[in-house]
């Protein structure tokens, strides 16, 4: 049988993950992938509403906080409460702040210290690993 984290609320074994999500969701939320630049729909999308995680549908961003980086992925200066964790990811040789859904430990993105105000941070998401939820 397949590990499974136990130190999220919602825990699934690999397997379960992959019939569940699409290939481009198992990829980046269960294997820390990133999605091309550029090749969300959410990226663009300016209605009001929700932004929520693809594989446990726990609400992660607001409309009121997302903003256009410039960077091709989604952008966020902050998340909702209690929405996302972070950890250290020291891959692609250097030391970047990953995010992840803080019900189901899927990766989102990351954080960076060159947002807006009133936070200054940017959370780069990957918007394959997010549903937009509108209203």
């Amino acid at each position: 049988m397949d590990a499974v984290d136990e130190k999220f609320e919602i825990t699934r074994t690999d397997d379960e993950w992959r019939r569940l999500l699409t290939p481009q969701q198992y990829r980046v939320l269960r294997q820390h992938g990133t999605e091309r630049a550029g090749t969300s729909e959410l990226d663009h999308e300016k209605r009001a509403g929700t932004f929520v995680c693809a594989a446990c549908d726990l609400p992660l961003y607001s409309s009121d906080a997302k903003f256009n980086s410039g960077t091709g992925w989604p952008s966020f200066f902050r998340p909702l409460a209690n929405a996302v964790a972070t950890s250290t990811d020291r891959s692609l040789f250097m030391t970047r702040t990953e995010v992840h859904c803080r019900r189901c430990g899927g990766h989102l993105g990351h954080v960076f210290e060159d947002g807006p105000a009133p936070t200054g941070l940017r959370y780069c998401m990957n918007g394959v690993a997010m549903k937009f939820v509108a209203g």
